[in-house]
């Protein structure tokens, strides 16, 4: 859902419960449109107050972010990790925590209202410098380390790297590209410098610069669904079943509740039907 949308859903949200106030104390209509129309106030009430102060569904549209997330990755994110803000003004109304380093972040950039999802790799204040594919953030060296297992081909490779304690994995290509090569930048006060975990394959802050803070929307926390082959139509699908409710914004190895989840589906759908025979 990007700005656009967000406004076009809370309009109409304001327009049917003009509808719905209409109808409850001046025309009291039963049936016919103004009766419709307000009664999908509740509705439009209750998505939006979850999509805009709770949580929101996004899919990951590019591999910016592989390994971490791949095409396909359907995310539930966090909506007031960073603070509650009024939808479409993004003005925050209570504060509740700033963003952290190694921090997986969903915001707006800073030259389009489109929704990017990158790492938080520079906090306000620090000096951030790329040097032929390595980070280094205050002058201290962001440790890699290669993860043959995970993945290694003549032209890419998998590696760890250590955001100050703060372990992730990324994927470089052998040869860096240009700004991998050499960049340095300094992060002015209320902003975040945002990179994609395929260093060599993301549109992130070397491009087009810092993230200020209330351009931020929120925090991934779950992988709920994904679909390898999204983008080739549906004969060509495949659910990636390791991936089905897996963690995001955790250090190390993401973890996996899908089976959590299935017992609990099981249990809901036994309890239904014991209830349902003792009727």
């Amino acid at each position: 859902m990007d700005l656009y949308f967000e406004l076009i859903l809370t309009l109409i949200f304001l327009l049917s419960g003009g509808f719905w106030l209409l109808n409850k104390f001046i025309v009291k209509q039963e049936e016919g449109l103004i009766e419709f129309t307000a009664s999908l106030a509740p509705v439009l009430g209750l998505v939006l107050f979850l999509r805009s102060f709770l949580i929101e569904p996004f899919q990951i549209p590019s591999q910016s972010m592989v390994p971490t997330l791949k095409v396909g990755d359907f995310i539930l994110v966090n909506k007031w990790t960073y603070g509650i803000r009024l939808p479409v003004l993004r003005t925050k109304i209570i504060p509740v925590s700033l963003p952290e380093r190694g921090d997986v972040m969903v915001f707006f950039p800073p030259h389009e209202d489109r929704y990017f999802i990158k790492r938080v790799v520079g906090l306000p204040g620090d000096t951030i410098h790329v040097l032929n594919g390595v980070l280094f953030v205050n002058g201290d060296k962001m440790n890699q380390q290669l993860m043959p297992d995970l993945g290694e081909t003549p032209r890419a490779m998998v590696m760890t790297e250590d955001l100050g304690g703060i372990e992730h994995l990324i994927q470089k290509r052998s040869s860096p590209t240009r700004l991998s090569q050499n960049y340095s930048s300094v992060v002015p006060a209320g902003h975040y410098f945002m990179l994609g975990d395929n260093r060599d394959n993301s549109q992130d802050a070397r491009m087009w610069g810092f993230v200020p803070f209330n351009h931020v929307v929120g925090k991934p926390v779950f992988i709920w669904f994904s679909i390898d082959g999204i983008n080739d139509g549906f004969k060509n699908w495949k659910i990636r079943w390791d991936r089905v409710f897996t963690t995001i914004n955790l250090d190390g190895e993401p973890k996996s509740y899908r089976w959590y989840f299935l017992i609990g589906v099981l249990i809901v759908l036994i309890y239904s039907e014991i209830k349902k025979r003792r009727k």
